[in-house]
């Protein structure tokens, strides 16, 4: 039997070297939250961790309210699944306790108009950590623990077209080992080292300017976001295809509307004029997927539905933000969807039932494509981005979206020694910069991650007591020590 007997939140302060601006926010200083867990399994205790940012605008993305309320709409989610875990009892797999919270968040959230996406983001974080800690308890890393369906998955529990189906049915046999970095050209990042103003240079060793990352880290997957302005946008590619072209032959990319078009049509006039476009050309064919381009709120409208009857030649759309809750993803297919993107924000169960979905439909219409990207959420080590590539690794997903290592100085946030432990028991991932800080290896473009596909959820080491001492616990972190303006 297993039960979760305590939990813990803290916070650690981060500032990023550069803006990053994606959709309607701009961030330059985030709270990081980490998550620690006591789980107990059949009579044995061991400890798990999960840890995210707490990034504004993105699981709500309302202009109206302020980021400090958001921030304490994160904080409050995570909070109340938290306290509801420990409520309860003991159950046979941590599936099936993942159910129960799952359902106590959604009844919770719903009833205070929480979207999916922002109450979800309080039973991932639980969920993580307790996968972390089953793992180390079973002696077992994450990819052999979801091919032997060691959780206890239904996957009939999120779609009854799954039923029958084990996780090893819809998984590789083995998890991949190197990814490809699909590296993000946020709406602020300059194009070309000229394009820095002086006093906005890092000058802190590492690539700024989109020409400087694909020549240091040899970058040939990209990840373009949209302002929802047909004009900016179609003059911002064009640059951005013309120093990707310059510099490469082979190169895929997508595009991310970040919810900034106010409907398909407006879309599809901007889409229409890239086509027209002759320089655009050979650049359009590299294209993978477009992302979300409309607001959730009207994503999965019928009014989607009937614009995509009328274009049967359409590039393919997937869905990020409006995946948040059981049934999403196969709604979005319905309507002409091609797919939905991978998070661990977003829940790891529940994406796994995505990517279950996903195939089961390949497989009825093998004429369709159908897609599973992984996104990022600026993912840190040593927790963050660590789990969420060993969920990647065990999808097999070929190249994925990350932007930690470029919008924040490797992890120097973090204390000596856990830099030192990162290093060490991750040399594949992670190297000394020059400068003596830690960064993540990219290599050709890629990134190995044998050392976190043998890891029980990614990590590769236990935490001492003096790191959590050394993080704000939440009831005494304020908003304040942002120091955001």
């Amino acid at each position: 039997m297993i039960q979760i007997k305590e939990i813990d939140l803290r916070i650690q302060n981060m500032r990023t070297r550069m803006p990053f601006k994606f959709g309607i926010s701009t961030m330059t200083a985030v709270p990081h939250l980490v998550l620690g867990m006591e789980l107990e399994v059949d009579g044995r205790t061991g400890k798990g961790y999960a840890a995210d940012h707490l990034p504004p605008k993105w699981f709500t993305k309302n202009p109206e309210t302020s980021l400090e309320e958001e921030v304490g709409d994160m904080i409050a989610v995570i909070r109340h699944a938290s306290d509801a875990a420990l409520t309860i009892g003991p159950a046979s797999d941590p599936f099936a306790i993942w159910r129960k919270l799952y359902e106590a968040q959604k009844s919770w959230g719903t009833e205070r108009g929480f979207a999916p996406l922002l109450w979800g983001l309080g039973t991932s974080m639980v969920e993580r950590a307790m996968i972390e800690a089953f793992c180390r308890l079973q002696g077992t890393d994450f990819g052999q623990a979801m091919r032997a369906n060691a959780f206890g998955l239904r996957l009939d529990a999120f779609n009854p077209n799954l039923k029958g189906l084990e996780p090893a049915d819809v998984l590789p046999d083995a998890p991949i080992t190197v990814t490809n970095v699909r590296h993000t050209v946020g709406l602020g990042d300059p194009l070309t080292r000229p394009d820095i103003p002086a006093e906005e240079l890092c000058n802190d060793g590492l690539p700024q300017s989109l020409d400087d990352v694909i020549d240091t880290y040899g970058i040939s997957y990209f990840k373009i976001k949209l302002f929802g302005d047909e004009a900016r946008d179609f003059s911002r590619l064009k640059q951005t295809a013309a120093i990707i072209g310059e510099r490469l032959d082979r190169y895929a990319f997508t595009l991310d509307g970040n919810e900034n078009y106010g409907d398909m049509e407006s879309f599809r006039s901007f889409w229409e004029a890239l086509r027209a476009d002759r320089d655009l050309t050979g650049f359009l064919k590299r294209l993978i997927c477009i992302e979300q381009p409309l607001h959730r709120n009207i994503a999965l409208d019928d009014e989607v539905r009937r614009h995509f009857r009328t274009w049967p030649d359409r590039p393919p759309f997937i869905i990020d933000e409006s995946d948040g809750d059981i049934g999403d993803v196969a709604k979005a297919v319905e309507i002409g969807y091609a797919g939905t993107s991978y998070k661990n924000c977003k829940g790891v169960f529940k994406g796994l039932s995505n990517a279950a979905y996903l195939k089961y439909r390949s497989n009825r219409q093998p004429e369709h494509k159908y897609v599973l990207t992984s996104e990022d959420l600026s993912n840190i080590a040593p927790i963050a981005l660590m789990q969420d590539l060993a969920v990647l690794a065990t999808l097999g997903v070929d190249h994925s979206e990350r932007n930690s290592h470029h919008y924040f100085k490797g992890i120097s946030v973090w204390p000596d020694d856990i830099q030192e432990k990162v290093v060490k028991c991750h040399p594949d991932l992670f190297d000394l910069h020059t400068d003596g800080f830690p960064r993540m290896r990219i290599r050709q473009g890629r990134i190995d991650m044998e050392s976190v596909t043998t890891s029980p959820f990614g990590v590769g080491f236990e935490f001492e007591d003096s790191f959590s001492v050394q993080l704000t616990p939440l009831d005494e972190w304020s908003y304040a020590s942002l120091e955001v303006e």
